[in-house]
């Protein structure tokens, strides 16, 4: 108890020469006096009664003394709360609802204004309190931290990361070369033991360029800065990259096709490896990239086809895996030709054979049928593979028919008028026996193939064919021929005028052909003049023309009318004539709807 009323003695003797109160008498710990000057030194605020008693007490001095206290205080008071507010918003932690003297931060912000590293909890109470801006400043101020000591930069204040000097010592850390004001920057703020780091990594790096220069044969380039561009390719080289285009272009701008050669025969040896691991060849010796296993690997590998050496190349060094993928490979690829909807040439289908793989074939045929099928309109789903893909393929490649296949599509009644396989035989019959009369002269070649061109609904080209010089053709059955044939593919186009023409000349020329005559009967039934048509029929048939024949042809005329009432019409005709010998005529007998009537 002594010793403690003694402290108190003491502290108030202190209490009382600080704030200027040494006159007043009364040094007992008990004074009011005493209260008074602790709550002041606590910087508890005074009440009303507690200063008008200093006054009535005549302690002026300590009354100012008091107030000048009382004013640094709260100067200070505000110099914290506005350094804080500084520091919140450089450290990205501006949060409204963070105090400054209940807060960690303050005491948080200022460890990392003096470049202190922060401590476990104290990252965790940044993340736990959402300030993942500040935590990732934090991280940045740890690093520049270390930087700064790595590189011998502790006397640098500054550890924002904002600093020129965080972004030198970065540079230095991958050895990254700096630029003139980098450098100078440090000469100016006397960091000399980090410029001298820097000097230090420029002088391995020379060391090493120069190495460089010398494994890849570029001594002639005498650029010997560390900003070359040659430094920067010889790295990428060293690195095991591959050169750019760029790269490889300036190369051969500089002369240096050692090293263009040294840097591509690495890049070759590097693919090589790779290859042999994918194609499993790794127990194969020979890693050169001159080695022809090479060749045959990148061929493979761009999915081109083997051929018979490069087999037999790998068959002698028993890479029979090898020679299994290949075939693979090939095999996908004739399968993704099937997909793309072309053909197999001769030599890929002997491939095919050789190699056991018909299937392909035959998957090749069915695609290509089925294209085909739809291409001439055949919808037929039990129309069999052979003999009508073989006659597809000719016509697609207009390679004639040989009689057998022609009998097999009439057979079928795929030569019917207006079929699509139809007119391109009749196309390909027509092309064939118009080049026939150009290659021999033999005239009689002319109707024939004006006769195909009208079967294969293109009259026009018979029309073209046969505009002719008559005169210059002696035989007048040639010339009654063409005339007919011309007269006909006039009818086709619906000139019937020009048709009667030539069907006159024809029975000038030759007046005992029947042929004419049966041309006259059909433009009287494109007329509707009936009657006529008899007429005519019936001098076709004094001249030679079979009755049956007439009737097969009156039959194709009324069923090739396009026009329903004038088919009515030629119909009930012939039944009102003779309804026994036309009987098949009573099918047309569907009464036609009248337009209008």
């Amino acid at each position: 108890m002594v010793k403690e009323s003694e402290n108190r003695l003491k502290h108030f003797a202190a209490l009382k020469s600080k704030y200027q109160a040494t006159n007043y008498p009364d040094s007992s710990p008990s004074s009011l006096l005493y209260l008074i000057l602790r709550k002041v030194d606590l910087g508890i605020e005074l009440s009303d009664l507690e200063f008008n008693w200093l006054g009535e007490s005549q302690l002026k001095e300590t009354l100012e003394a008091i107030k000048q206290e009382q004013q640094h205080r709260f100067q200070e008071f505000g110099n914290l709360e506005f350094e804080f507010s500084k520091l919140k918003s450089k450290y990205k932690a501006t949060k409204d609802n963070i105090s400054w003297q209940s807060s960690r931060l303050y005491f948080i912000v200022l460890k990392l204004e003096s470049g202190n590293l922060l401590t476990d909890s104290e990252v965790k109470w940044l993340r736990a309190n959402g300030l993942h801006d500040t935590n990732k400043i934090a991280q940045e101020v740890n690093r520049f931290t270390q930087l700064k000591s790595k590189y011998k930069a502790t006397k640098y204040q500054d550890s924002y990361p904002d600093s020129q000097l965080y972004q030198i010592l970065k540079k230095l850390d991958i050895a990254e070369r700096l630029n003139n004001p980098e450098y100078n920057w440090l000469l100016n703020n006397k960091l000399l033991e980090t410029a001298e780091v820097f000097q230090q990594q420029e002088s391995v790096k020379e060391d090493h360029f120069a190495n460089l220069r010398d494994k890849y044969q570029a001594i002639k380039y005498l650029d010997l800065s560390l900003s070359s561009p040659l430094y920067r390719i010889l790295q990428n080289i060293d690195a095991q990259n591959n050169l750019s285009e760029s790269e490889i272009n300036w190369l051969e701008q500089q002369g240096l096709s050692e090293t263009i050669a040294i840097a591509q025969e690495l890049e070759q040896t590097r693919d090589f490896a790779a290859l042999r691991v994918k194609y499993k060849a790794t127990e194969y010796q020979d890693s050169s990239a001159k080695s022809h296993l090479y060749k045959i690997l990148k061929k493979l590998d761009l999915s081109n086809h083997l051929g018979e050496q490069d087999i037999n190349f790998l068959r002698k060094r028993k890479l029979t895996e090898i020679i299994e993928i290949a075939n693979e490979k090939y095999a996908s690829t004739l399968k993704y030709k099937i997909d793309l909807g072309e053909l197999f040439n001769e030599s890929e289908i002997d491939w095919l054979k050789n190699n056991k793989r018909e299937d392909i074939i035959i998957f090749a045929q069915q695609k290509h049928f089925a294209i085909l099928k739809r291409k001439y309109g055949l919808i037929e789903p039990l129309l069999p593979l052979e003999p009508f893909y073989a006659i597809m393929v000719r016509l697609e490649t207009k390679e004639r028919l040989d009689p057998k296949l022609v009998l097999q599509l009439m057979e079928e009644e795929l030569l019917s008028p207006g079929g699509k396989i139809a007119l391109a035989y009749y196309r390909l019959e027509a092309e064939f026996y118009e080049q026939e009369f150009h290659r021999t002269g033999h005239k009689w070649h002319i109707p024939t193939a004006s006769s195909y061109w009208r079967k294969a609904d293109e009259p026009e080209q018979a029309l073209k064919l046969t505009n002719l010089d008559l005169s210059q053709i002696r035989e007048s059955n040639l010339k009654s021929a063409i005339s007919v044939t011309r007269g006909a593919a006039f009818r086709d186009m619906d000139n019937l005028a020009d048709a009667e023409s030539c069907a006159k000349k024809a029975m000038e020329l030759q007046p005992e052909s029947y042929q004419p005559y049966t041309l006259m009967a059909a433009i009287a039934h494109d007329r509707c003049d009936y009657a006529k048509r008899d007429y005519w029929h019936e001098q076709a048939i004094k001249r030679g023309a079979k009755t049956e024949d007439i009737d097969n042809e009156i039959k194709r005329l009324i069923r090739s009318t396009k026009d329903d009432n004038k088919r009515y019409e030629a119909a009930e005709y012939l039944l009102k004539k003779d309804s026994q010998r036309y009987s098949w005529a009573k099918s047309y007998l569907k009464k036609p709807q009248y337009n209008g009537k």
